[in-house]
């Protein structure tokens, strides 16, 4: 088997940031652990029908940063291992590996340390179940096993509950990235708890904030965007979409759509009525 390097699975580089941490004139491109981005959208890789529709969803999509449970393709082995890394090059996308599946921090800073080995990339989405029922982080796992992949070198994205005081733990860890999830992996739930992720932005201004997990519909992807979180990641709503392309396109178009009602600013509810039609005689407010 052929190492892949870094390179292999790097996104496009280039373009400036404006304020809004978008390109001018381009909502969709964010600066994330040190690289430029032009898709907020990132994607997972199981669960689908076959490989070439797991291709053809990325490319619909626009994603630029794709995940993988390093345990299920280590499990899958052999050719199957192989020809899976090459549709990832294929793609053009970044690959950031996961400990899916670890119960421990030891566990997920050896497999930690495995992906780098294998893929060259010092990304790595950092998850430590536990809890069996929701999947849940254990918030104590995760701060250590965060703390020691950062000293020794790794860019964490910790996937995390909706907590404040756990995410302010995990960046004083060394995060600079924080995934705090919608609802349970999987339950295609949604934001079950909008304050606390309106929480999170409002008090980690400068962050990098993904939703991560819980997400069911397109719906769901444009409430987050429109908190102000810098991107999505999601897997289960495409893979076992009834067609997951127009589903990975779907997605696309809400979280783009979501960024740009963010940045343009979305207008304060009212208690009450609040008459649209002018009745000054004049068209245009001075």
């Amino acid at each position: 088997m052929t190492t892949p390097t870094l390179s292999s699975f790097a996104a496009p580089q280039g373009g400036r940031q404006s304020p809004s941490g978008g390109r001018a004139g381009t909502a969709m491109t964010f600066s994330i652990a040190d690289t430029e981005l032009n898709s907020r959208f990132f994607l997972g890789t199981a669960s689908y029908p076959s490989p070439q529709i797991l291709q053809q969803a990325i490319t619909a999509s626009g994603a630029q940063v794709v995940t993988v449970g390093l345990k299920r393709q280590l499990a899958a082995g052999g050719g199957t291992q192989n020809d899976f890394f090459q549709l990832i090059r294929d793609s053009g996308a970044r690959l950031l590996p996961n400990t899916a599946g670890c119960r421990s921090a030891r566990e997920a800073i050896t497999l930690s340390q495995m992906a780098r080995e294998l893929f060259g990339t010092n990304w790595i989405k950092l998850e430590v179940v536990g809890d069996e029922h929701t999947l849940q982080p254990d918030p104590f796992e995760l701060v250590t096993a965060a703390a020691e992949l950062v000293r020794d070198g790794f860019e964490v994205f910790p996937y995390c509950t909706d907590d404040l005081v756990s995410c302010q733990r995990l960046l004083d860890a060394g995060c600079r990235i924080l995934m705090p999830w919608g609802a349970p992996i999987g339950s295609g739930q949604g934001l079950i708890n909008p304050y606390a992720l309106r929480t999170l932005r409002a008090r980690l201004p400068g962050v990098p904030l993904i939703v991560d997990a819980g997400i069911g519909s397109p719906a769901d992807a444009v409430q987050a965007m429109e908190l102000g979180y810098d991107a999505v990641l999601l897997n289960s709503a495409v893979a076992h979409a009834r067609d997951p392309v127009q589903m990975a396109r779907a997605f696309k178009l809400g979280i783009e759509s979501g960024r740009l009602a963010y940045e343009a600013g979305i207008m304060a509810q009212q208690d009450m009525a609040v008459a649209s039609t002018p009745v000054t005689g004049r068209p245009f407010i001075l």
